[in-house]
């Protein structure tokens, strides 16, 4: 933890635990420079990790305060998983289905849907300049670039990881449909059937689909609700099994929301490139941070080309457009072929239309906005869960994204609760979902990316009874 967030962490235990009351003033940060030692910008980025959690608000002139009516949140799973560490082949695409299918209609409460609310983007302004490519469109730019994708976009993303200190060039840059095309890509590059691939536990959906369709087995790896995966346990894996690949979310994983702390992300890179085990990187909420800048990826640390990175504008920027890519390394080359072999290419319009948004810079104006929205909605929905939930009830804290994991108490039920739950048009994600053994099934994942209101908050209250009930 970073001493920003490690300073935003303790102002917000003393404000749960009432030491520091609803209007008060916190110390300016003079004060808390002086008297904490640090820097005046680290505790800058301090508060406005806390008022961008909902927790304080800034007034013109007179500095932060807590907010009013703050109450009592539920506490934080605090014990890693325990999976067997087995390998084993994958069976979980006829659950996904039902479940996703079941949050498919318009008039169902979304709290199990993949995506925020699409009223949170920018839609009208990419669909003109997407508008704007297409009428004005170069016939020749269709075949120009046609699998590696628009070197326009493919200059942008590359880019954006020369902010961050990371070398990665056009050249290693694949544009693919949405950041899944992109995974399976990757995992089909360093793999064949019969292989065995390390993955947390839990899981996001996708990656175990994405297992199954390939003929693939899961070794699911013990995994900390909060710093994600555990690089002992995951030393241990590769010593019995002698995996292919390792698909990892080492930032805001899906579901947990929990990250690798920059230091294990470089032990993790070490680890791999030690035993010569690629990594493919799920990176696909990297700018849904609620800090100051967004966190290293392992690609990052990255020497010998071993770090296949993914990433997506679907969750940051034009859902629905379904434009992802991926930074292959020394396999970028063997990706793009793949790619040329299967989907041949990505949309051209709407490549053409991203790449001009992003070159007119708005883009991270309004991810500051999606940014403070997403944080204040998260400390929403943990507070309403906390009074809706029985007792004993437990809910991670994400440092980003848009996921909360619900641990409710052991003999809960999450797969009858779901039905229940559909029956009464409210969608939800239950745990064993996210487990190629359909572990964790006493766990929800409720996403928080809507707004928080009447009809969102009824629906946890009906949650909340039916979790009391032990379905």
């Amino acid at each position: 933890m970073k001493r920003y967030e490690s300073l935003a962490e303790d102002i917000a235990r003393s404000i749960r635990a009432g030491l520091v009351k609803p209007g008060q003033r916190l110390p300016s940060v003079r004060q808390a420079s002086a008297a904490r030692r640090l820097s005046p910008s680290t505790v800058f980025q301090a508060y406005y990790l806390l008022e961008a959690r909902g927790l304080v608000q800034s007034r013109p002139r007179s500095g932060y305060y807590v907010v009013d009516g703050l109450q009592p949140l539920p506490p934080e799973p605090e014990l890693a998983s325990l999976p067997d560490g087995e390998s084993r082949d994958v069976d979980v695409s006829e659950l996904v289905f039902e479940v996703l299918q079941s949050a498919m209609a318009h008039d169902v409460v979304p709290l199990g849907s993949a995506f925020p609310s699409p009223l949170l983007f920018p839609l009208q302004r990419i669909g003109r300049a997407v508008a704007s490519a297409a009428v004005h469109l170069d016939p020749w730019s269709t075949v120009d670039d046609l699998t590696p994708g628009n070197a326009d976009l493919r200059r942008q993303i590359a880019l954006r990881y020369r902010i961050d200190g990371i070398d990665v060039g056009m050249d290693e840059i694949v544009i693919t449909n949405g950041a899944l095309e992109a995974l399976n890509l990757c995992v089909a590059t360093v793999t064949r059937p019969g292989d065995a691939v390390l993955v947390e536990s839990p899981c996001f959906y996708g990656t175990l689909q994405s297992l199954e369709r390939n003929g693939l087995r899961a070794i699911e790896v013990r995994t900390h609700p909060r710093d994600g995966i555990e690089l002992q346990a995951l030393e241990t894996a590769i010593a019995r099994h002698g995996p292919s690949a390792c698909w990892l979310m080492p930032n805001l994983q899906n579901p947990l929301g929990s990250s690798m702390p920059e230091a294990a992300r470089r032990e993790l890179v070490a680890l791999l490139a030690a035993h010569r085990i690629p990594l493919v990187e799920d990176d696909v909420y990297a700018e849904l941070h609620h800090g100051p800048r967004r966190a290293l990826p392992a690609k990052a640390f990255d020497r010998d080309g071993q770090v296949m990175h993914c990433g997506s504008f679907s969750k940051s920027l034009a859902p629905g457009y379904r434009i992802g890519w991926v930074a292959g390394g020394a396999r970028a080359r063997d990706i793009a072929r793949r790619k040329l072999t299967s989907t041949l290419n990505t949309n051209v319009p709407t490549q053409i239309g991203l790449a001009r948004y992003l070159e007119r810079g708005g883009f991270d104006r309004h991810l500051r906005g999606l940014r403070k929205a997403l944080a204040t909605q998260q400390e929403q929905y943990i507070a309403a869960i906390g009074h809706a939930f029985p007792p004993g009830t437990r809910v991670t804290r994400p440092a980003g994204g848009y996921f909360l994991w619900v641990e409710m108490e052991a003999g809960t039920d999450a797969l009858a609760l779901q039905r229940e739950a559909s029956r009464r048009g409210i969608s939800i994600a239950p745990g064993p979902m996210f487990s190629a053994s359909r572990g964790f099934g006493h766990c929800l994942r409720i996403n928080c990316g809507h707004p928080l209101d009447a009809r969102i908050d009824a629906a946890l209250s009906v949650l909340g009874r039916l979790a009391a009930t032990r379905p």
